[in-house]
């Protein structure tokens, strides 16, 4: 071969290759960011009063975060030791902000805003821009988001808390540095120390790094974060055990046909050929945390009834992010974007009513304003009235106001000034007494709750049928309010007498 045939070989062996613009991903990030933000923020203010109403778990959020830090402390020593944490957040955020409807629910509001733009930014790394947007925007839509954005309890900070750890984790994996994970474990940390429930978020992480088959060293770092997260959990985990009687009230599986839905839909997205790109793949990361930590609640329901919705809220990260990616595949598959319009439209006109149904005080199980509101009404001054039961006295606390002008005959010691959530009642022989004092009395019962067997209970209810008759019943949301008039016969004695068996024989067990 001659040197003028080499020539050209060599001319293109040394040209220096040409650079490949790759597309800067800053523009996209941030509308995958600002999007879902701010959609959630609108959604989040839309109705955020609910005509100026509050139920009872926000309640005692309410009543509690207007107590200082010590008075928290020691309530929580007693009760509701699960969101001690949350409680002080709020504490400080009154102080800040003053103690209004508003505060109480905006926290909430920005923090599902925050998990929003956390979901979106999960979307665009596994699976791309248009994933991400569409995950992201989907998200703050779904009804039970909607819901809990506007309450105001510790279960939109967990839900945002566990969708940036699990940011930080899809991070975290590709690279060895201790600092992401130490971000990683701190996040889940604080997301179980204002719920212990946001732990299950940790085996579903546990099993997306195990379904993804990351490296070793990946594996073993994750193991090591989990470990002190747990560890760091395990104290409270042991105090709040001796509360455990604070779940009692769960019978049964709360509202789980909605677990069920997103469950179905959830898997069957995952089953089509999504756009999905890394070392953790989206359906790895997003099945898990949508299935595991509600089916682990279920199998300990089997057991002690545990499963409610709310507790596992940040499930709602994975449907939103399988969602989205079959969107993405679903508008790659058309050649003709009017069918995908056509059904994001239909999407969109059925969310309507239950978004609006979610605005209203019906949506939630109880109504203390209207309670209260009941209470003031049927009361008159000088009235007697009365709390069946007395873990009940909660949902007229929130507007002292309400019940000023009445006596409660049966507490000894207010709730503040006991560190109590329901404040201490006298012994069944006094609260029997005090009622027979009165000529009217209004009594507070919840809607279908039965009151416990313990003899202030019994003392109440054997009085009330024996010395006085029904005069009429407002129905409210959550509660009946009843006015009692005394029947005046002989002047019965007040004593031991009052809960003998005899005495007793009406008394609902």
């Amino acid at each position: 071969m001659s040197v003028a045939e080499r020539g050209p070989a060599v001319a293109r062996t040394v040209s220096p290759p040409v650079p490949v613009r790759r597309r800067s991903p800053g523009p996209a990030k941030a509308v995958v960011v600002i999007a879902p933000l701010s959609l959630a923020i609108a959604l989040g203010l839309w109705g955020i009063r609910r005509k100026n109403t509050m139920w009872g778990d926000e309640s005692v959020t309410y009543q509690l975060a207007h107590r200082d830090l010590s008075q928290i402390w020691l309530t929580a020593q007693q009760i509701d030791l699960v969101h001690a944490l949350y409680y002080a957040v709020m504490h400080e955020i009154f102080g800040l902000f003053g103690g209004g409807l508003l505060t109480l629910r905006l926290p909430s509001v920005l923090a599902m805003s925050v998990a929003a733009s956390g979901v979106g930014l999960l979307g665009l790394r596994l699976a791309g821009p248009r994933a991400g947007l569409l995950a992201g925007l989907v998200f703050p839509l779904l009804p039970q988001v909607q819901k809990y954005a506007q309450e105001g309890r510790s279960y939109a900070m967990v839900c945002a808390l566990v969708t940036w750890a699990s940011y930080a984790l899809v991070v975290s994996v590709p690279h060895r540095a201790r600092w992401r994970w130490a971000v990683y474990g701190s996040t889940m940390l604080l997301a179980c120390l204002l719920h212990e429930f946001a732990v299950l978020a940790l085996v579903a992480h546990g099993v997306t790094l195990v379904v993804s088959r990351v490296p070793r060293p990946a594996l073993r770092a994750w193991s090591v974060t989990a470990a002190g997260v747990v560890a760091g959990l395990l104290p409270l985990a042991i105090c709040s055990a001796g509360q455990s009687g604070q779940v009692s009230w769960i019978g049964g599986p709360v509202r789980l046909p909605y677990f069920l839905v997103v469950v179905v839909v959830g898997v069957a997205c995952a089953r089509a050929p999504l756009g999905v790109r890394g070392p953790v793949r989206l359906p790895a990361l997003a099945v898990p945390i949508l299935v595991l930590p509600g089916l682990l609640l279920l199998i300990v329901s089997l057991v002690k009834p545990l499963f409610v919705d709310r507790y596992v809220l940040y499930g709602n990260i994975g449907i939103a992010l399988l969602l989205g990616a079959w969107m993405d595949y679903f508008h790659r598959r058309q050649r003709s974007s009017r069918n995908a319009w056509i059904a994001a439209v239909a999407v969109l006109a059925a969310l309507v009513p239950p978004s609006l149904t979610l605005r209203t005080p019906q949506s939630r199980s109880n109504d203390v304003t209207a309670i209260g509101a009941a209470v003031r009404k049927e009361g008159r001054p000088g009235d007697g009235l009365l709390y069946l039961s007395g873990r009940h006295r909660i949902l007229t606390a929130a507007t002292p106001e309400d019940t000023r002008f009445l006596t409660d005959l049966a507490l000894a010691q207010d709730a503040v000034s006991s560190n109590t959530l329901a404040g201490v009642e006298l012994p069944a022989q006094e609260i029997a007494a005090r009622m027979l004092e009165f000529d009217r009395i209004v009594a507070v019962r919840a809607a279908g709750a039965h009151s416990p067997t313990n003899p202030q209970e019994e003392a109440k209810t054997s009085t009330l049928r024996r010395y006085f008759r029904e005069y009429g019943t407002t129905r409210v949301n959550g509660a009946r309010v009843t006015v009692y008039v005394r029947d005046h016969g002989p002047a019965p004695k007040a004593g031991p007498g009052s809960n003998s068996p005899g005495a007793s024989s009406g008394v609902m067990r």
